[in-house]
């Protein structure tokens, strides 16, 4: 990261929701450029509802009505060049401006949703519903059940969220990579309510069972922008070179195939 980042950023009241994905059908929803990562043979599905604050280019303060919003996101991952990442399939947002400048500068699948996140005395309530784009929405309740913690390396926690770049293909078939610098997360057991739930069905997938649920309640993040991604070929193999160390704490969360 030689490059001075451009942007900044912080992230509140964030719910990490996985669940477990058959590795053949995840193959087939990501772009062929990039390697799956798998632990112990499984591929991830990521759903992160949060709240956007103090957003802001580098060398200005956070100007309104861009420096907050509510933005959830749907996401796998993968490794290119040695570098594990995240793969995003969906980004939804509260704020045009943001969806706007994030799919021109990012080329990421950003898409404006009407959007809501409040604390309340049982957790945290977050509703969205895409408003352009596949439908797609998320009703949900989700509140820490235990004291903060950072991840151990090699844990299913650590795999999941200590992930420090993203990746995005187009029609090019090369891969970019933006970088993200942030501390190691602070998270949280957690447990959550999810009164709807259709963020998979864009994909096929029907997350029906329970996820695996950590909290965080905040994190400050700066982000770097796209570069060409070292180690990037259009002929890589299906999934990256080795799966990560078995991580048997959540890997009970039932797999998931396509929705009927």
């Amino acid at each position: 990261m030689l490059r001075p980042w451009i942007g900044a950023q912080t992230w509140e009241s964030l719910a990490f929701l996985h669940w477990r994905v058959e590795p053949e059908r995840m193959r087939a929803l990501v772009p062929a450029q990039l390697p799956l990562d798998l632990l112990d043979g499984s591929a991830w599905l990521g759903v992160t509802p949060f709240r956007v604050t103090g957003n802001r280019l580098r060398g200005l303060p956070p100007v309104p009505p861009v420096d907050r919003f509510p933005e959830l996101n749907v996401r796998t991952y993968v490794t290119v060049g040695g570098r594990p990442g995240i793969h995003f399939f969906s980004l939804d947002a509260a704020s045009w401006a943001a969806v706007l400048g994030a799919r021109i500068a990012y080329r990421l699948p950003y898409f404006p949703a009407d959007m809501a996140c409040s604390g309340a005395p049982d957790g945290v309530r977050y509703r969205s519903v895409r408003r352009a784009g596949p439908a797609a929405a998320l009703v949900a309740r989700y509140r820490p059940t235990g004291p903060p913690f950072n991840a151990v390396a090699g844990s299913l926690e650590h795999w999941l969220t200590e992930r420090y770049c993203l990746y995005v293909t187009g029609r090019s078939r090369l891969v970019r990579r933006a970088d993200i610098a942030h501390p190691p997360w602070a998270l949280r057991p957690a447990e959550a309510e999810l009164e709807r739930n259709t963020m998979g069905r864009p994909l096929g997938l029907a997350l029906d069972g329970e996820p695996h649920v950590l909290f965080a309640a905040r994190q400050d993040v700066c982000v770097w922008p796209l570069t060409l991604a070292k180690g990037s070929l259009s002929g890589q193999s299906r999934y990256s070179g080795a799966e990560a160390p078995s991580a048997k704490a959540g890997l009970d969360t039932p797999l998931l195939s396509a929705s009927g």
